[in-house]
């Protein structure tokens, strides 16, 4: 497994920052949006039989770290080309390809993704929207909740997570149904965040809501096998995100450490503060490695592998953002509470890197009983 990025990839990693650098902090969404998509860089990870780069979640992950380490990360993109587009891209039929993969591919049209409840968090066992069959017209009907779902609103619809009986054992195990925005009887209620991103957060209400059997992606018995083809990624990404945000912070205070002066030196010039920036750029690098051999791994096709690795990626990036940003914060003072620098924001955004998709307590877990073998507590 490389360890250094190849010549393509550095190349995609410069052209993104380049793009990044002309839009920067206070970037127009759509218009940043729709450059980034008009350069092929959103669909980058999808097959180039319809539209797509033909590269995978590496490529992907350096595009959203790259945006993030300029101030204006995609969150769409972790969950729309990422989630979504992987999860059609490898179960889905050739019908449900040829409708998304393209319009997911060139930027004309994206999808959330709904798994969260308000009574099972992220937990694929404890999922109570339920789909059932109408066996006289073939067609599904899916009754349940979900919470905290990103961009519904802007989407052109949900990937639901819901759960059908298994004929066999009559337990319910997860699957996966495309969702359009304006179908009857699922609807939506926007959550009052204290965290100001344009992505909004949403709770889906789904009524009933009727959907034809195509709507079905992949196999009704793959179970968590196509479940977690998406989550992986999206712990990749949730990766490329935080390190992108730590960056980005992180550049900021070096920036003012090495202007600010005090006492006729500049204030970086001090251990005090140049050590804690140092120990942050070099917790932010060592996450990147990990999350690059997530993304090395899944893009192989190795499932098992990819899914320690991305929790791993995810747990270390999320705690690498937190800890930059609130040391770039401290850097400035005063001055990292102003609007004028944009620090002040990312102290209650870099927590979402701790807290979503999966707490870093869940991958404590993970890793305890999974990696380690230990006993599970719960």
């Amino acid at each position: 497994m490389p360890v250094v990025e190849s010549e393509e990839q550095e190349a995609l990693r410069s052209a993104v920052a380049a793009l990044g650098k002309r839009h920067g902090r206070n970037a127009d969404r759509e218009a940043l949006w729709s450059e980034a998509a008009k350069l092929g860089y959103l669909g980058v990870n999808l097959p180039e039989a319809y539209g797509g780069g033909g590269g995978g979640i590496a490529e992907l992950s350096i595009v959203l770290e790259e945006l993030g380490a300029a101030g204006c990360p995609l969150l769409m993109m972790v969950v729309s080309p990422a989630i979504c587009g992987t999860v059609i891209a490898r179960f889905g039929t050739d019908a449900q390809k040829q409708e998304w993969l393209p319009g997911l591919a060139d930027g004309t049209r994206t999808m959330a993704f709904g798994i969260t409840e308000p009574d099972a968090g992220s937990n694929s066992h404890r999922i109570t929207t339920t789909a059932r069959r109408d066996h006289d017209t073939g067609d599904w009907l899916l009754t349940g909740r979900k919470v905290f779902i990103s961009g519904v609103d802007i989407a052109d619809a949900t990937l639901i997570v819901g759960r059908t009986e298994d004929a066999r054992t009559g337990r319910l195990k997860p699957c996966l149904f495309i969702v359009p925005r304006d179908t009857p009887g699922f609807t939506r209620r926007q959550i009052d965040m204290e965290l100001d991103a344009v992505e909004k957060q949403f709770e889906l209400t789904l009524d009933d809501v009727r959907l034809p059997a195509g709507a079905l992606v992949g196999d009704e018995d793959a179970g968590l096998l196509q479940l977690f083809a998406g989550l992986n990624p999206e712990r990749v990404m949730t990766a490329a995100f935080a390190i992108g945000m730590g960056r980005y912070a992180l550049a900021q205070a070096i920036t003012y450490a090495r202007d600010r002066t005090v006492w006729n030196a500049p204030i970086g010039a001090h251990q005090a503060i140049a050590h804690p920036l140092a120990q942050a750029h070099i917790e932010l690098e060592l996450a990147r490695l990990m999350m690059q051999k997530a993304a090395a791994l899944y893009d192989a096709g190795d499932d098992v592998g990819a899914g320690e690795a991305a929790n791993m990626a995810k747990y270390a990036a999320g705690e690498a953002c937190v800890r930059a940003v609130d040391q770039a914060v401290h850097t400035l003072g005063g001055n990292g509470l102003t609007r004028e620098f944009g620090l002040a924001s990312l102290i209650t955004a870099a927590r979402v890197a701790r807290i979503a998709p999966v707490s870093r307590e869940m991958i404590l877990n993970y890793v305890s009983h999974q990696t380690l073998g230990l006993p599970k507590s719960y």
